[in-house]
């Protein structure tokens, strides 16, 4: 697709509306997938349980036996703790809670001019202000300080419910308002790609009998679950 010139509001709607098609395509695919994809837990529910636990019990006997083989290597005459870097996690922590204020401070701010309760006279600016502020939320609480970034540059950009005019000029802006825009549609064309390679999906748009593949998930389970036997067997 020929988009055009990145500073106008054309490219923005062209941006938007890609956005829209891939939300569109993920969603139909999840649609049928994700009932599909329970439907097979359901029928090795039993067996998914069995593994997990087996898995666990492993992971527990491994970590055990690594601890022991210390402990022994410990009580031995010309053994010395390990000199390694020490990890620096004062310096760690600062950054955290310099990233977590930086956030908030950018989540406060955006907050402050797209909160519904602004448009209340408005219908569409409400609907739309709504829009916005649930995506700021779900970034703010989950995403990282790069991506609040560029959705505060977004929501300033002149293209959401806040005007070019509304904008005071303490406020920083980002030089590429359009990089929540162009990262949106990267990480969705990716989401659409994970989706469509999932062997789950393939099992479900070429197998004649889709729920016949329970009996290749049962064999796996079963050759799983008699290593993990194996392996966790005490003597």
């Amino acid at each position: 697709m020929n988009l055009p010139i990145e500073n106008n509001s054309e490219f923005v709607s062209t941006l938007e509306e890609v956005i829209k098609t891939l939300e569109l395509e993920i969603k139909e695919i999840e649609k049928q997938l994700f009932p599909f994809e329970q439907s097979l837990r359901n029928a090795i529910a039993d067996l998914l349980v069995e593994e997990r636990e087996l898995t666990i019990l492993y992971k527990k006997q491994k970590k055990a036996k690594k601890l022991k083989r210390l402990e022994q290597k410990r009580k031995g005459k010309n053994y010395k703790e390990p000199t390694g870097i020490i990890p620096l996690k004062k310096k760690v922590a600062e950054k955290e809670k310099d990233t977590l204020r930086e956030k908030k401070r950018l989540y406060k701010e955006a907050m402050l001019f797209v909160h519904p309760d602004k448009f209340s006279m408005q219908e569409k600016g409400q609907e739309k202000a709504n829009e916005v502020t649930t995506k700021l939320i779900e970034i703010y609480k989950s995403g990282t300080l790069e991506e609040l970034q560029n959705y505060h540059a977004h929501i300033f950009s002149g293209n959401t419910v806040v005007k070019l005019q509304e904008i005071p000029s303490k406020i920083k802006v980002r030089t590429d308002n359009n990089e929540y825009l162009k990262k949106e549609v990267e990480r969705l064309k990716m989401e659409l790609k994970m989706l469509l390679e999932k062997y789950t999906y393939k099992v479900l748009t070429t197998y004649e009998k889709p729920m016949s593949f329970v009996e290749e998930l049962t064999t796996y389970y079963n050759d799983r679950i008699f290593k993990l036997k194996k392996r966790t067997r005490t003597k």
